[in-house]
């Protein structure tokens, strides 16, 4: 049984027009219950009975910061870390009723210091990988909420109806400027300090997590700031509401940003609630 109405999703990655390799990857995996059945009498029992539904759904998005090769390892460790730390831990958590879900958001953050004792790790073995690091932001999907930790810059925005909600907030020293009083929205916009981490796997980590609520139309959207770099708010919107399908709306989100001058990987993830 799937839990929650159908999801459409689709991830999309460009290089973009400057950058000679892309550091940037994603993930978009459904969770299910299975059954291994050795030996049955049942026609089709591997069809019927083996895959036990969709239960939940996981988005993630990393972006590799460091030298090129060290910035795609961190974040190729990053998103195998996820995956392995989710099929072996979460499991658990299928059939938690409502009121007991918060627990995923506290599994979320020990997901992303996992990703980041395993780029850790792996830059101790091999010093060509020193200082790899990567952002981090997985939406973890339990129809009907979706639950967020976050790592770094990569976005995730929530869309209903005609509105687009940031749900995350950018891990910059920028930000953090800004948000202490010692810039302005203005100033943070065109501070250098915008591009610099101040959390990321790999470096200083500092996991946040968030849940949301969820409809049926709703849209979710994660993305690497290579999108947001070119694209403003009002902009993403428009390419996230004009799209009949997820496929487009990614496809829509990479051409604007390569038409606005693409500096930067583009990775985008959407996910629409039907």
């Amino acid at each position: 049984m799937l839990h929650g109405p159908p999801q459409d999703s689709f991830g999309l990655t460009h290089t973009g027009k400057v950058r000679s390799v892309n550091q940037d990857q994603f993930l978009i995996a459904s969770m299910h219950k299975t059954l291994d059945i050795e030996h049955t009498s049942v026609p089709d029992a591997e069809r019927i009975l083996s895959h036990g539904g969709t239960m939940a759904r996981l988005l993630l998005v990393a972006d590799g910061v460091g030298g090129s090769v060290a910035g795609e390892r961190a974040s190729g460790l990053a998103v195998t870390a996820v995956a392995s730390y989710v099929g072996q831990t979460m499991k658990c958590f299928y059939n938690m009723d409502l009121e007991h879900r918060d627990d995923i958001l506290t599994e979320l953050a020990s997901l992303a210091r996992q990703s980041h004792e395993a780029v850790l790790s792996a830059a101790r073995e091999n010093a060509a990988d020193a200082g790899m690091a990567t952002t981090l932001t997985v939406v973890h999907i339990l129809w009907p909420r979706a639950y967020i930790v976050q790592v770094g810059d990569s976005r995730c925005y929530h869309k209903r109806g005609s509105t687009l909600t940031q749900i995350t907030k950018d891990q910059t020293v920028a930000q953090g400027l800004l948000d202490s009083g010692h810039l302005t929205p203005e100033e943070a916009e065109q501070s250098p300090f915008g591009d610099v981490l101040s959390s990321a796997v790999g470096m200083d980590i500092s996991p946040v997590t968030t849940k949301l609520d969820l409809e049926v139309g709703d849209t979710l959207l994660l993305c690497s700031d290579g999108l947001t770099k070119h694209l403003d708010a009002p902009h993403i919107l428009e390419c996230l509401t004009t799209a009949g399908s997820a496929e487009s709306a990614c496809r829509r989100l990479v051409d604007a940003a390569l038409r606005g001058g693409g500096f930067d990987n583009i990775t985008v993830v959407v996910s629409r609630f039907l």
